[in-house]
């Protein structure tokens, strides 16, 4: 018997254990969350005799007598200065990082009432966030310990939700105090724990498959094999490629192929019977690469062959262009793989209700997740139920199937709820990453530095599995031109297969890699011509109506000129400083069938907003909300975001592409015009069950459309962001400058941006994804994620025309703000020490991994 106080009250342990697991399964303290279960994410910090501590690395035989306090221990009024203090400052995006965040600033503050800047990210710096750049965050405790200190009130404040006004995130008070319910914070009477046995080796023949000890073990409810499988064998986002599980006489794929299912009653029990499956295995020598996989006598990874797509997008002919040219730069360009680091794992909880199966899901589209589940279980659709929880990070890393359909199975083959949680271990196998590329690409410009024409050749590791390898490298295709006006180009883009872990959707959706190379062959032209990086951009700049590469007129609206003369002060005082540019779609384009659909429901004197629009950090809700509340005039306090649930609310399609502001926000407004005009005849209460829905499609033209101007995207948005580095080398200050259209909600906006900047210097500078014959070897302590002591000053500057286009005139931010970091670091470097580096993340500065 171990006994501690936790929270004020006296509590007993019969045996050792994490203190973690104790915490969330024997007292039900949500806030205490499992991001890595490897002491390096810090989601599980509480306060143990004063000092903030991870506690999945404390052993309950070593805590006997400790006093150990949870976010949920908080004096009231403490509670709701945290509340408060991280609402207002805009701190909280997924939510999944922030309770161990209040902690860990909780500890500093009842030490050091009045800190500095420094001892806050000092105090936070083994708490991982990946949403927010730590900015936001670092204000919200500096404004708590002036609180806590007395020398400010919490204020009484009044919104009108308003477009443009700082409406506080509908969510975020319930993800401070750690009440935001995520997918492993559910439980059920009953329920199983399901987990995957899978693969030894990323390419190998499955000789035999021997289940039979673990079926006889204690505690285990079910083990299951492919042949077992109800629906069908193979799922996939567009290509039906992925196995549920690989059965006995196949060749593996990939290091995180599934091969038998296990559910058993508790945690204990599904480790042990993993244990005793016995797996025979022949190994086979994997395609560790693109240039392995297209040899002629590589063994084909899929039946189709080891290519997954091909683009080649011509406009006028690019040879003859460039020969005729005054500077032609040519370089090749290798950009790695790179693991999302969402703070939550991938967790989904399945049960049967009736006839059908129910999963709760923290994923970026419960349609999608609907439909896959659903073929995995050889039911309809109208069979399986999934309703969202909050999702804890995914940009783009939660589009894929990843626990969900093994949930659905395990329940349909038990009878019983399920859940099934990704270790941080499976995680990093498991799901897609950021495409690795290989580009050559060549640009030119005449003697005064106007882009004449450019030519690339891009090769995309799709590793084992489809996923989005293809759109994304569309996307890679579509932008590697840039955002400038000149119309002569021809890119070629080919996605291949290897052994590698899948590659999928990653922010910026393959517009990050080939801007790299875009930006850096920019940066030698301007050296030819003998102007300035700053002053090559500002000449070749898109401007409204003119023409970008891809054919498509400018809009109106475009505002990539104002971003670059909202950073022109700044450069003209640091003229080493990096700089480069970026655009990036919203909306699916290309003749893709996009639509937001969105229902307004009054119910109980409140007007509910029906979408299925993912969350994942972004604030959807708190955009939808504002929407309506301008439109209706209606104050937020009776306007709610609905839990998206594939039974109640409308298929508003997934959160990627940065199309939910866009194309979901377009339809709340129109659904809000509808409520809108019943309010001039009646009250809200006496609508009451009425409901106003309404769609929005954005229409594209297809890939190779013969219109000479064909329309590829609805929306563009653009920026130019700036490095200043400083004596030593590190990156002192980041300028974003980013042409927003209207901004719905600037401070969500700013922490968009704020996240994408700290992300990409990540990319940049320390991240990498190191494969060993395929197989990673990167945990999570060890990715090079950047915290928050490593963060320069970062300064946004919203720009937009605010024509009233679609959704208010707002443009898609969560993609753009990561795009053109990199670019800019690796001239900052280069006008520090003139190497002019091609491969990320660049080598020799002061952030690079000393050599052992």
């Amino acid at each position: 018997m171990i006994e501690l106080t936790v929270n004020s009250k006296k509590v007993s342990a019969e045996e050792n254990g994490k203190l973690l697991d104790f915490l969330r399964d024997c007292l039900g303290l949500s806030s205490v969350k499992n991001g890595c279960g490897e002491g390096a994410c810090g989601t599980c910090m509480v306060i143990i005799d004063g000092r903030a501590v991870k506690a999945c690395v404390q052993q309950l035989k070593n805590l006997a007598g400790k006093n150990i306090v949870t976010v949920e221990g908080l004096s009231t009024h403490e509670k709701e200065v945290y509340s408060y203090s991280f609402a207002e400052a805009g701190a909280v995006q997924c939510g999944f990082c922030i309770p161990g965040m209040v902690i860990s600033a909780k500890a500093l503050l009842d030490a050091e009432p009045n800190p500095a800047e420094d001892q806050i990210k000092d105090a936070i710096k083994n708490n991982i966030c990946r949403c927010t750049g730590y900015k936001k965050i670092v204000q919200a405790i500096l404004l708590a310990a002036k609180i806590l200190r007395g020398e400010a009130p919490i204020p009484s404040e009044h919104f009108t939700g308003a477009l443009g006004e700082n409406l506080p995130r509908a969510d975020a008070i319930k993800k401070v105090l750690g009440t935001a319910v995520y997918a492993e914070d559910l439980k059920f009477d009953g329920m199983l724990y399901g987990s995957a046995v899978r693969t030894a080796w990323p390419r190998a023949l499955i000789k035999s498959i021997d289940i039979s000890e673990a079926e006889k073990m204690a505690g285990v409810a079910g083990v299951y094999t492919a042949k077992d499988l109800p629906g069908n064998k193979k799922i996939g986002h567009l290509r039906k490629d992925w196995d549920v599980l690989i059965a006995e006489g196949e060749i593996t794929r990939y290091s995180g192929d599934a091969i038998v299912l296990v559910a058993a009653e508790t945690k204990e029990a599904l480790e042990a019977a993993k244990a005793a499956i016995k797996i025979e295995y022949e190994p086979l020598k994997p395609l560790v690469c693109p240039e392995e996989a297209l040899a002629e006598d590589a063994p084909r990874i899929h039946e189709n062959g080891n290519i997954l797509s091909s683009e080649h997008l011509v406009r006028g002919n690019a040879d003859e262009v460039i020969a005729k040219s005054k500077f032609v730069v040519t370089n090749h360009y290798s950009t790695p793989f790179t693991e999302h680091a969402f703070l939550e794992p991938e967790t989904a909880v399945a049960l049967l209700e009736g006839d059908v199966v129910r999963i709760y899901s923290g994923d970026q589209g419960i349609y999608q997740t609907q439909k896959e589940c659903a073929e995995a279980l050889g039911l309809p659709r109208e069979k399986v139920r999934v309703t969202a929880c909050i999702v804890g990070g995914g940009f783009g890393g939660k589009e894929d199937m990843s626990v969900q359909h093994h949930a659905g199975i395990l329940a349909y083959l038990t009878k019983r709820p399920v859940k099934v949680t990704l270790s941080r271990g499976d995680s990093i196998k498991v799901h897609p990453k950021r495409h690795a590329m290989e580009i050559k690409m060549t640009t030119a410009c005449d003697e005064n530095g106007l882009l004449t024409a450019m030519k690339a050749e891009i090769i995309s590791d799709t590793g084992a599995y489809a996923s989005l390898g293809g759109p994304v490298l569309q996307r890679a295709c579509t932008h590697a031109a840039g955002p400038y006006n000149y119309q002569v180009i021809d890119i070629k883009g080919t996605a291949v297969y290897t052994n590698n872990p899948p590659a999928g959707a990653y922010r910026g959706f393959g517009v990050t890699q080939s801007c790299f190379a875009t930006e850096c062959n920019i940066n030698k032209l301007a050296e030819l011509a003998g102007i300035s990086p700053w002053e090559i951009r500002f000449r070749n700049a898109i401007r409204p109506g003119q023409v970008l590469p891809n054919g498509q007129i400018a809009d109106d609206s475009t505002a990539l000129e104002d971003t670059l003369l909202a950073v022109k002060e700044e450069y003209d005082k640091n003229p080493k400083a990096g700089i480069a540019c970026a655009m990036k779609n919203a909306g699916l384009g290309v003749g893709v069938p996009d639509v937001g659909r969105c229902r307004i429901t009054v119910r109980d004197g409140h007007a509910h907003i029906g979408t299925s629009a993912a969350c994942i950090g972004q604030g959807i809700g708190t955009v939808v909300i504002q929407m309506v509340c301008d439109v209706t005039g209606l104050a937020p306090e009776l306007v709610i975001h609905d839990t998206p649930d594939s039974f109640l609310t409308p298929d508003s399609g997934n959160t990627t592409a940065s199309r939910q502001t866009v194309i979901t926000g377009e339809a709340a407004h129109a659904a809000a015009e509808k409520l809108k005009a019943a309010l001039t005849k009646d009250s809200l209460e006496n609508l009451e069950g009425q409901e106003f829905y309404a769609e929005f499609e954005s229409v594209t033209d297809k890939m190779g459309s013969d219109k000479p101007n064909p329309v590829s995207h609805i929306s563009y948005g653009y920026a130019t962001q700036l490095v200043i580095l400083d004596d030593d080398g590190k990156v002192f200050k980041f300028v974003a400058a980013h042409d927003v259209g209207k901004a719905i909600n600037p401070k969500s906006v700013e922490g968009q941006i704020e996240g994408g900047v700290v992300m990409s210097l990540g990319y940049a500078l320390t991240e990498d994804f190191p494969l060993d014959n395929c197989v990673p070897t990167a945990k999570f302590g060890t990715l090079g994620l950047f915290r928050s002591n490593m963060t320069p000053q970062i300064e946004t500057i919203l720009i937009g025309k605010e024509k009233e286009t679609f959704a208010g005139g707002a443009k898609g931010i969560g993609e753009i703000a990561s795009i053109p970091g990199a670019p800019a670091v690796q001239l900052a470097y280069y006008n520090l020490d003139g190497k002019f580096r091609t491969t990320l993340p660049l080598k020799d500065t002061p952030y690079s991994k000393k050599k052992k």
